[in-house]
């Protein structure tokens, strides 16, 4: 992986491809920043709140995973609105992971922000319906979706733990989630995913610095090393949805840790020979 982006953030994360900007955006949750780099160059958005990750709407519009829940963003003017609260009456939560789902909903995932045990979960946003999916998790993460076979798949960090969760045509769960990955006995933490076109898992390992490829079947076929350990978040972008572009974070490191760790916070990339998918559009209605 080459760096992408110099920009060190706190805590990089959620790492999106626009399909139809042709750009890479990512955030600082702790900066409280937006970042965009694509063919106009780089942009930067301030945001009110704690901000972790996206979908995309239509035109310049964006849904934004956020401290108070669901909220509409301009990304030509600037503008915000909020679409749907999410547990905004507790202010020791805030987003952590989400993305949109094939069918045109979106995930929310919530947690403490000491990572208190247990006081996170996951939600769901379908067409002006909200329902809370997933609870007693204390870092909810690597929400990704494989169509064809109708599954989701989340983790929770602290557990070491990959669940796979069957959906209805719909895209809501359907019958009990099973575990898919169980990290615990290697010691790694799993962090954000997303999916290939051959349904594949890619999945940033906090603290290990690389990127992982899953089989559906749940068996490891690849591993990419990262410039930093603190990798958060991957996702598939470029002409041919090819370029793995990766988020890190520097979050609780002191000074030695970050002499150590020099590239840590920045954005890498690599050409992969894998594909991805084009995210999926939020239907609003």
């Amino acid at each position: 992986m080459r760096v992408f982006d110099d920009t060190t953030c706190e805590l990089g994360e959620g790492a999106f491809w626009h399909p139809k900007r042709r750009s890479f955006l990512w955030f600082d949750i702790l900066g409280r920043r937006l970042y965009e780099r694509g063919p106009d160059g780089r942009t930067e958005w301030e945001m009110p709140e704690l901000t972790s990750a996206m979908g995309w709407i239509g035109g310049g519009l964006v849904l934004l995973s956020g401290e108070s829940g669901l909220a509409l963003f301009d990304l030509d003017r600037g503008t915000r609105e909020l679409l749907a609260a999410i547990a905004a009456e507790d202010a020791a939560l805030r987003s952590n992971d989400g993305r949109a789902d094939p069918w045109g909903g979106f995930w929310h995932s919530t947690m403490g922000k000491r990572a208190e045990p247990g006081a996170g979960g996951i939600w769901r946003w379908h067409k002006d319906e909200l329902r809370h999916l997933f609870r007693n998790l204390t870092i909810p993460n690597a929400i990704c979706f494989d169509q064809p076979r109708g599954l989701a798949y989340f983790a929770d960090t602290a557990s070491g733990t990959v669940w796979a969760q069957p959906l209805d045509a719909a895209g809501w769960p359907a019958g009990p989630h099973r575990v898919f990955l169980d990290l615990r006995p290697e010691g790694l933490n799993p962090d954000g995913a997303v999916t290939d076109d051959q349904g594949n898992l890619w999945i940033a390992l906090w603290g290990a610095g690389r990127v992982d490829c899953v089989s559906p079947e749940g068996r490891r076929i690849g591993s990419i090393p990262a410039p930093a350990r603190q990798v958060t978040c991957p996702a598939f972008g470029g002409p041919e949805l090819s370029a793995l572009m990766v988020t890190s974070a520097w979050e609780q490191m002191d000074p030695a840790a970050r002499a150590a760790d020099p590239k840590a916070g920045c954005c890498f990339v690599t050409q992969s020979t894998a594909r991805g998918l084009p995210a999926p559009r939020v239907m609003l209605r």
